[in-house]
């Protein structure tokens, strides 16, 4: 459903605003590597743009520190609609090992909604650019989603020492 919408709402051209929230720039690094012309970005419409009211995507990269959320959500407001928010990086996807940490408040979830996640510390250029294809209904998704939730062992009698 999301990718059929995706298709009619970005038929052409895909202009992305990227923003780093907290990350060690390692994630930025990799996109900035994907807009190159080794990996010609431009190829498949994907335009990066200096300004959020221009922007059809935000790319996030970084936990969520507590300072930047306000801006963050400045940056949403500020981007018009119909936009796509694609979190690129195991920080923005969830928080890394700064998970609840006091300084972040987590994922980019947390403080805006997300469409799309590209997990990878850092994620390979190719990722990028697979998970955006995705994103616009040029690839098919290759993984399907699961929650995983950890499971408590049930406590076991302690046996009295003789």
């Amino acid at each position: 459903m999301l990718r059929t919408w995706c298709q009619k709402a970005f038929p052409k051209a895909l202009w992305v605003f990227h923003t780093n929230c907290g990350a060690c720039n390692g994630c930025d690094i990799e996109i900035i590597n994907v807009l190159t012309p080794y990996y010609d970005a431009e190829r498949l419409g994907i335009k990066l743009v200096g300004s959020p009211r221009h922007a059809d995507v935000l790319l996030v990269t970084g936990g969520v520190t507590r300072q930047v959320a306000p801006a963050l959500k400045r940056l949403y407001e500020a981007t018009p609609d119909p936009k796509l928010v694609i979190a690129i990086g195991s920080c923005a996807v969830g928080g890394n090992v700064w998970y609840d940490t006091y300084s972040i408040l987590g994922g980019v979830d947390k403080v805006i909604p997300v469409d799309y996640y590209i997990p990878g510390c850092p994620p390979r250029p190719e990722a990028i650019l697979h998970g955006v294809a995705v994103a616009l209904g040029l690839a098919e998704k290759k993984v399907q989603g699961k929650v995983v939730q950890q499971q408590l062992l049930p406590e076991e009698p302690m046996e009295e020492a003789a």
